[in-house]
């Protein structure tokens, strides 16, 4: 979610800064340009000023043109701004460079007929840094006697404008980069603020998903709106686990109370068999369905208390217990001529080794309950990077894909084993006693034929 978050926010916040950027860059170029022509607005309205007093040109080359000329040479020599009084026919009056002129076109005569009809230059186009060859021009009118005489006019250069500029741009960029990058760590605490309940909610999901009902929220952290889906989740949390605790206790406690009346009444059949002739199929079926009724009660209570304990988890060497639990079970895979083997390998994981023997027991002995004389059921341990895994292989029928993805639930068996000894719950328990304490077991098939059980634990230690 923080991948799709964080570019919303980082694109939002970039418009925005740029949004910002571009005004203020346009705004600071031309605060630059109005000091500049502001600076020479005041050189030509005094050159305008020293040109008030001059005679009229017929007259010829006075003191005051002199000392205008040299006030005008000394300006282009200092500055290099080419700078003139000119008649309103456009003839000189006086001018530095000599031979300066007023173009003809461009924005010098359009500042000198602006000035013409008596007003200063004050809004030329603005100068931009990428115009290498852009100059900046300013007249002003000469008046006397009320009328506009001759003008003033300046031509200047624009680097120092343009590199003005650009190092106010270079400054307001490196300003945003710098806001952008502290929008960028704000924007990485703020979803981690923001996401972090969720992804404690998404792990207590995931924790209740796999059996771990104990697990809850804590509400103290995030928006308001993540805090009260925290309660209401740790709510729901604790109804679930209730209800569940519920049914596991009537299940244990109704497995319990039904051994004492089921023993009462076998003994009774066993009373009433010695009434009978020896050998009655009916005495026979009776006292075999109720052993099976027995051993059913004993499985459901296996389980409910398999479902309610919690896993002693500890550092375990699972190919020593998968090989005592091998030759703990070679005896009767002897006894129906299937060939029982194990692989002895130092693997360690981390599990309860009270609960992983009663799951290798349980899956074991569906190994062997299906797997015909002649054939082989072999376990084999293995590591990985993260997990290590107990892996029990036999040479039986094998399952359907249908019948695959019903392995394991409560109850159920294949109708084709329906006349082999058994409750359906063997695997059922596995799976309990495993998700306890953090591992599974999942099937799949055998080639040519059979059923392929891997046992999943984790190498490291769970979180608790």
């Amino acid at each position: 979610m923080r991948t799709r978050l964080l570019p919303l926010l980082i694109v939002l916040m970039a418009g925005v800064l740029l949004a910002l950027g571009f005004p203020l860059a346009g705004s600071l170029a031309a605060a630059q340009q109005q000091t500049v022509v502001i600076d020479r607005i005041d050189d030509t309205a005094r050159f305008a000023a020293l040109a008030q007093f001059v005679t009229e040109r017929e007259h010829g080359i006075d003191e005051r043109t002199s000392t205008l000329q040299d006030e005008l040479v000394r300006y282009n020599e200092v500055y290099g701004i080419e700078a003139g009084v000119f008649f309103r026919d456009g003839t000189s009056m006086a001018r530095a460079p000599a031979g300066w002129d007023v173009p003809d076109k461009g924005e010098p005569r359009r500042a000198f007929r602006e000035a013409l009809v008596g007003r200063r230059s004050h809004d030329p186009p603005q100068v931009w840094p990428w115009q290498g060859n852009a100059r900046l021009a300013v007249a002003s009118p000469v008046v006397r006697d009320g009328d506009v005489v001759a003008v003033v006019v300046t031509d200047s250069p624009t680097g120092q404008l343009r590199s003005r500029i650009l190092h106010g741009w270079l400054l307001i960029a490196a300003g945003e980069v710098a806001a952008m990058l502290l929008a960028v760590g704000a924007a990485f605490r703020l979803t981690g603020w923001v996401l972090k309940p969720v992804r404690v909610l998404d792990a207590a999901t995931h924790d209740i998903a796999t059996g771990r009902m104990n697990s809850r929220v804590a509400a103290a952290g995030g928006p308001p709106e993540l805090r009260r889906l925290a309660r209401s989740f740790n709510e729901m949390a604790d109804n679930v686990e209730e209800v569940l605790e519920q049914q596991r206790a009537f299940v244990a406690d109704a497995s319990h109370q039904l051994r004492n009346p089921l023993a009462a009444l076998l003994l009774r059949i066993e009373l009433l068999a010695l009434e009978l002739p020896a050998g009655n199929p009916e005495i026979a079926s009776v006292r075999t369905e109720g052993k099976r009724l027995a051993q059913v009660l004993d499985d459901l209570l296996d389980l409910a208390l398999a479902e309610h304990a919690a896993a002693d988890l500890r550092l375990t060497d699972i190919g020593e217990l998968a090989a005592e639990r091998v030759a703990a079970w070679r005896p009767l895979a002897d006894e129906k001529g299937v060939r029982l083997t194990g692989c002895e390998a130092a693997v360690t994981a981390w599990a309860d080794p009270v609960a992983l023997s009663s799951a290798l027991d349980a899956v074991i002995d569906n190994a062997l309950k299906f797997t015909p004389a002649g054939e082989e059921v072999t376990v084999t341990v293995a590591s990985r990077s993260d997990t290590s895994t107990i892996v029990v292989t036999d040479g039986g029928p094998g399952l359907t894909d249908d019948e695959l993805a019903r392995v394991g639930d409560r109850f159920w068996r294949s109708g084709r084993h329906q006349n082999v000894k058994g409750s359906g719950l063997g695997l059922s328990i596995s799976r309990a006693l495993l998700s306890a304490g953090g591992g599974s077991i999942a099937y799949a098939h055998r080639e040519p034929h059979g059923l392929r059980v891997t046992v999943t634990l984790p190498r490291t230690e769970p979180a608790s």
